[in-house]
């Protein structure tokens, strides 16, 4: 019987150190976790912080690099040491959309009877480089092609770059224009708004950067020789991602050696921060043909206010084309040839465009699948100093949902002058002369998967 209690008692303590151990190793397990949901947590809200532009650009970054919340990126140098600081990542999305028009077109529709159908968008690859002091960046996007056409593909970024730390950062290579408040201009939405088709927003063109933060005062100084160029598609100029101006006559124009200043100064308050911005463009279009070369210039200001989680972006800016007249039916020079996509377009060659975006960025705990929501609406014209132009205005509302790698768009978009919104017009020069200025509206939902 001793023997018995003996081994009983041996065997109740053994229970109880496992017992212990497993307590313990529970109580690091759930701080471990704790700590993982609290870096989510503070990520988030440091991106609360930046200029509402550059909100949805730093939120995808941050989400879909993060091991907590989102796929983890492949990493070369974990394999072979001379490929330390690059990561491989890259994104896959998809798009529906519905409209109130029938005509089928080559901006809105994968196919003749597309209207309300699912199809993919694009493919990318992102390259991202980052060891002692240097940088770098690349990323090819593929997609699909419209009605006949087949699909293309182009370089949406390519640069190296050096941070002087504290003096600065460098790109060399097809890089961001600075102009504007931030990557995507005012805008939170997957339409962008009116700078974006004019080539004033989430431009890409070839060159030199250089960026630098003095106290409250952030600037950017960049010389840019030409755009990116076209690269595969059916046409022969516009294969590309950001508008410039294209040549697909062969005796139109082309940018060359383009100029770029923006400064940004922060003022904070007590619940209020307050960026303003100006940025100023100027560059040379070298002609193709008979007429003469030409110049351009933009100005723009650009405030962003932040109050708590609301964002108001509001943008005024003036762009002018002095060319001379070479497209048919223009011999005064009002209209000039824009091209992405794979698809060309043409546009006023002077005017104002005003715009404004107000959104809210909500994180969500009560439910798993999403992590946070922002609400967004959004207004934007395009009004010509030419005589007998309509102007073209697009309005946005919607939101962008994120979970991890996922980030879906929602919107309803109206418009009576964008390639992408409708077709009934007979798709004639809707960010130039607009003769038919219809308002017409597309439903858009947009899935993309960040990895």
């Amino acid at each position: 019987m001793a023997s018995a209690s003996v081994q009983a008692a041996s065997s109740t303590a053994e229970l109880e150190q496992k017992l212990e151990a497993m307590s313990k190793e529970l109580a690091a397990t759930k701080a471990a976790l704790q700590a993982s949901e609290q870096k989510r947590i503070e990520a988030e809200k440091t991106v609360q912080n930046i200029p509402s532009a550059q909100k949805v650009t730093e939120l995808e970054a941050k989400l879909a690099s993060s091991a907590d919340t989102g796929p983890s990126k492949i990493t070369p140098g974990d394999l072979i040491p001379a490929l330390e600081g690059l990561t491989i990542g890259g994104a896959i999305r998809a798009n529906y959309f519905g409209g109130d028009y029938t005509d089928a077109s080559p901006a809105t529709s994968a196919d003749a009877e597309a209207d309300g159908t699912i199809a993919l968008d694009v493919f990318r690859i992102n390259l991202d480089y980052n060891r002692d002091n240097w940088l770098g960046k690349f990323e090819y996007r593929i997609y699909q092609g419209y009605l006949a056409r087949d699909s293309y593909h182009f370089l949406h970024t390519g640069w190296l770059g050096y941070d002087f730390e504290d003096a600065g950062v460098v790109q060399v290579g097809v890089n961001r224009v600075p102009f504007g408040p931030g990557a995507y201009g005012i805008s939170q939405s997957w339409f962008f708004d009116q700078h974006y088709y004019i080539g004033l927003s989430d431009d890409m063109d070839l060159g030199v950067k250089y960026s630098d933060t003095k106290g409250k005062l952030s600037y950017d100084l960049a010389y840019y020789f030409s755009d990116e160029g076209s690269w595969s598609g059916s046409t022969s100029d516009s294969a590309r991602y950001s508008y410039d101006v294209v040549d697909e006559t062969g005796n139109g124009y082309e940018e060359r050696n383009q100029f770029n200043a923006r400064a940004v100064y922060a003022m904070e308050f007590e619940d209020m921060t307050i960026d303003l911005g100006a940025s100023a463009q100027f560059g040379l279009m070298k002609s193709n043909g008979p007429q003469d070369d030409g110049e351009h210039y933009a100005v723009s200001l650009h405030p962003v206010l932040k109050w708590n989680n609301w964002t108001f972006s509001p943008q005024l800016t003036y762009y002018k084309y002095d060319i001379d007249g070479y497209l048919a039916g223009d011999p005064n020079g009002d209209l000039i040839q824009l091209g992405a996509y794979d698809f060309p377009t043409t546009a006023a060659t002077e005017a104002w465009i005003a715009a404004a975006s107000l959104s809210y960025y909500h994180e969500i705990s009560a439910v798993d699948w999403v992590d946070y929501v922002i609400p967004y609406v959004e207004y934007s014209s395009i009004m010509k100093e030419a005589s007998g132009f309509n102007d073209s205005d697009l309005m946005t509302i919607g939101a962008a949902w994120g979970r991890g790698g996922w980030y879906i768009y929602t919107e309803v978009a109206r418009s009576n002058g964008n390639d992408f919104v409708g077709n009934e017009t007979g798709f004639v020069s809707r960010f130039g002369s607009n003769p038919n200025d219809g308002w017409q509206t597309r439903f858009n939902i947009n899935i993309g998967y960040y990895f």
